[in-house]
């Protein structure tokens, strides 16, 4: 089991704004030493401020997730200054909302390059120090998207279900290789921060998110769960359960319900005009807030989240006494057939 949150150190990939700054307030009131980056230096300025107003401990990095060498350079100093690393969380995603044939190939790629290779290569800078640590957790922030499809957002749905397979594939190579570390997804439902007022409308509105909508402090309390309680999965709210129950039982009534113009454009468009103005290239200059200006009614809370989402799956429980054993059997025995593989052969 990981140690206790207030041992560990916690890097936050995507830390400026929303889920990502609740997510490092939260750890560093639970005594973690943090280290915060994003593309943002005034936000993460802030951030880091504040922690430290509230006697917490945490350093800014400014770093673009979908830099690789940015990212390995955020490993090296949070390795630097703290020693090691315990838990890696990749929270970083931007969003294009429009229809398909509307949005860019540049565009879909620019989304894909945020939202899925930087989860990319967060993991591969994670891993080695993980490894270093003799252990920990990594923890990917997908969406209730990542399992089921709506319409107007192809980039971010696309990217979340490619986090899926991400995830799941990297989770097994570890349980295969017994290595002492493990991979949490966190599928959050809809949540009130500053990233829809941040997306790129094609829509001649701003864009919002449908309800029932959440507060990010209940996603970042999930993740705080999981840094100490690792679960292969965690639903943050009913509605993203639903989202899952609903697409193994009928995709297809789902597909009907939102091709309802009220249910599946309507729920997403604000009354505001759009502002011309986003952060899918760039950072934007502000400094940076946990909630977003949902209108609407938000849950400070998730019942089920608490009661169900964060137990333990039975199958959880046999994947955990596989690595167990083929750790006992020797941790680098997987490795070393998965690098015998993937060599290239010398034999005409």
């Amino acid at each position: 089991m990981p140690k206790p949150v207030s041992e560990q150190v916690v890097v936050v990939a995507g830390a400026s704004t929303g889920i990502g700054r609740a997510t490092a307030l939260a750890f560093a009131a639970r005594g973690a030493r943090v280290v915060c980056a994003a593309r943002g230096t005034t936000a993460l300025d802030t951030l880091v401020a504040e922690i430290r107003e509230r006697g917490g401990t945490a350093v800014a990095v400014p770093a673009d997730v979908a830099d690789a060498a940015a990212v390995r350079s955020l490993a090296e100093l949070a390795e630097g200054q703290f020693g090691r690393i315990d838990t890696w969380v990749n929270v970083a995603a931007v969003g294009i909302w429009g229809r398909v044939e509307d949005i860019t190939a540049a565009e879909f790629e620019r989304v894909m390059r945020v939202n899925f290779l930087g989860h990319v290569h967060g993991v591969h800078a994670a891993l080695p120090a993980l490894r270093r640590a003799g252990g920990g957790v990594i923890i990917g922030v997908s969406s209730g998207e990542g399992k089921r499809a709506v319409p107007l957002s192809a980039p971010y749905v696309a990217s979340k279900f490619a986090l899926q397979g991400l995830y799941d594939t990297l989770r097994m190579e570890l349980a295969q290789e017994g290595a002492p570390i493990a991979v949490t997804t966190i599928l959050p439902a809809s949540i009130d921060t500053p990233f829809f007022e941040h997306a790129r409308s094609k829509l001649g509105v701003m864009v919002k998110p449908p309800p029932p909508v959440y507060a990010p402090e209940v996603v970042a309390a999930s993740i705080v769960f999981a840094a100490r309680h690792p679960r292969r999965e965690i639903p943050v709210g009913g509605a993203a359960a639903a989202f899952m129950l609903g697409q193994r039982l009928s995709p297809a009534l789902l597909d009907a319900a939102f091709s309802v113009r009220r249910l599946g454009i309507g729920m997403q468009r604000t009354g505001r005009p759009d502002t011309g103005t986003d952060n899918v290239d760039h950072a934007l200059p502000d400094p940076g807030r946990v909630h977003g200006a949902h209108p609407g009614r938000v849950l400070r809370r998730s019942l089920f989240t608490r009661l169900i989402g964060h137990r333990r799956r039975p199958g959880e429980l046999v994947t955990a006494a596989l690595t167990a054993l083929h750790r006992r059997g020797g941790n680098s025995a997987g490795r070393s057939a998965g690098v015998a593989a993937a060599a290239p052969s010398n034999t005409p």
